[in-house]
């Protein structure tokens, strides 16, 4: 992979708005992270993690419209966790049209569960969990689109 290939990546991440991309060509591997809009963190197999700052970010266009008012959590429940989306993309309850969900209302996860996948620019990205507990709500439906920052899930911690 070379370094001009790298930078179109860079670039890709910065013009979509997407949270992660990684990439693996051989023995070759790259992974960029996007943290805050400034940021990002590219490492290779190689040569270890490299930090990348960009001097002017400019926000991705938007191109859905703004998420509908999150659920609102009852203030006497601080049980009640709301996982949300990380990126822009189309939320998927399975991993194919004929798939069992990844969960249901009422499942108990564990953390690094898989929950959901959001497609964005044609790479699927799992969402996993983050805290232990049961679902109790679904608050997208499958195929829809979801914004950044979108609730997706109620979790009842433990």
């Amino acid at each position: 992979m070379t370094i001009e290939e790298i930078k179109e990546l860079i670039q890709v991440v910065t013009d979509s708005g997407i949270a992660e991309l990684e990439l693996q060509r051989g023995e070759n591997r790259v992974r960029i992270r996007r943290t805050f809009m400034t940021t990002q963190e590219m490492s290779t197999g190689v040569s270890g993690p490299v930090q990348y700052t960009i001097s002017n970010p400019v926000p991705a266009p938007q191109v859905m419209p703004p998420p509908s008012p999150e659920p609102a959590l009852p203030a006497d429940d601080p049980s009640l966790v709301l996982v949300k989306a990380p990126i822009v993309g189309t939320f998927y309850e399975a991993s194919a049209p004929d798939a069992p969900a990844f969960v249901r209302v009422g499942d108990h996860v564990q953390p690094g569960k898989v929950l959901c996948i959001i497609e964005s620019m044609k790479l699927m990205n799992e969402i996993e969990a983050e805290v232990s507990g049961t679902i109790v709500a679904k608050l997208v439906e499958n195929g829809h689109p979801v914004e950044y920052g979108e609730a997706l899930f109620t979790i009842k911690t433990n």
